[in-house]
């Protein structure tokens, strides 16, 4: 259901654009009063036990730390790197990030328990996916990006040009993983996705070109990239869970979720602060004119240097001289 849901995000997306972009934020209503009302209607239900609910603190400390950490990666290149402003965003997370660490080291119910790290196979698998979540999301908006801002296509064909490489996620993840998990083990399949998944980025990132080469340069990487993931991903979150003993299994996959959903928005912000922090060249071409930064207010998905839409100024002649 994930390969599937990648397949269709950036198509339904794009339609959602080029309706209003307001309809990228809106749309989550409608889903989730739907996913409400089926899920009270049709989930059975399943009796539980008392037990005692983690510290709201907990929460409140890693979502404001990742937030202000993601926030200055994303405004380092607008505001100055050594401004006060990126500077306190940046230590304010990693004081909120240490104290919530602190918290859950000495908390008498944290919200992510310790001891799910003392196991050697989640621990492994958690610091993976967060470098590969970030890897994954940076992959994805730079292509997009560079589909929309240097091969000036709109969000709908950029939609449809991104869907094979999720499409071939579910086929690997259902047919191919868990045959290849009980042949060789889930190291040597998690190896073997990140291998192909960087293959796919390799590709893309030395195939492409100003020009639209979209079968040459864009497509291969995309289905070696949904290869990867259709092998890494759900190996790493299936491998990290099944290692906790049942009564922390539920934790152990929230927690994996909440990692891997992090390192995707960390890849992002990385991205889009390296994008923006650019050197200065005498001379530009549009090649050289990579999207700089997002705009703050929603009409456009990026914004790039007046000098990319405009052609180079002709040389003035020479004078001569009778």
């Amino acid at each position: 259901m994930g390969g599937f849901s990648g397949a269709v995000a950036p198509v339904i997306g794009g339609l959602l654009v080029a309706a209003s972009w307001r309809w990228v934020f809106l749309v989550n209503l409608p889903v989730g009063i739907a996913a409400l009302v089926v899920g009270w209607r049709r989930l059975p239900h399943v009796p539980g036990h008392e037990t005692e609910r983690p510290d709201p603190l907990g929460v409140i400390l890693v979502t404001a730390g990742v937030a202000l950490l993601t926030f200055g990666l994303t405004k380092g290149s607008d505001w100055g790197w050594t401004s006060a402003a990126i500077g306190g965003s940046l230590l304010g997370s990693a004081v909120l990030i240490g104290l919530f660490v602190l918290h859950c080291v000495q908390g008498r119910n944290p919200l992510i328990h310790p001891s799910l790290f003392r196991s050697r196979t989640f621990r492994g698998a958690s610091i993976v996916a967060i470098f590969f979540s970030a890897s994954f999301g940076g992959m994805l908006l730079s292509i997009v990006l560079w589909e929309q801002g240097i091969w000036g296509w709109s969000a709908l064909k950029s939609g449809l040009a991104i869907a094979p490489g999720p499409i071939v996620v579910p086929f690997m993840a259902f047919v191919a993983a868990g045959r290849m998990i009980a042949r060789y083990g889930p190291a040597r399949v998690i190896v073997l996705g990140a291998a192909a998944f960087g293959a796919g980025v390799a590709w893309w990132a030395l195939a492409v070109e100003v020009h639209p080469n979209y079968v040459s340069g864009l497509l291969g990487g995309m289905l070696l990239a949904g290869i990867g993931v259709g092998l890494a991903l759900p190996t790493m979150m299936s491998t990290a869970s099944s290692s906790l003993p049942p009564s922390s299994f539920a934790t152990g996959s929230a927690v994996i979720n909440m990692i891997r959903q992090t390192g995707f928005a960390l890849g992002i912000a990385v991205l889009v602060a390296v994008l923006g922090t650019r050197a200065v060249h005498p001379r530009r071409t549009r090649a050289s004119c990579v999207p700089r930064r997002l705009v703050g207010n929603g009409r456009n998905l990026l914004r790039r240097d007046r000098a990319c839409a405009r052609p180079p100024a002709a040389a003035a002649p020479a004078r001569t001289t009778a």
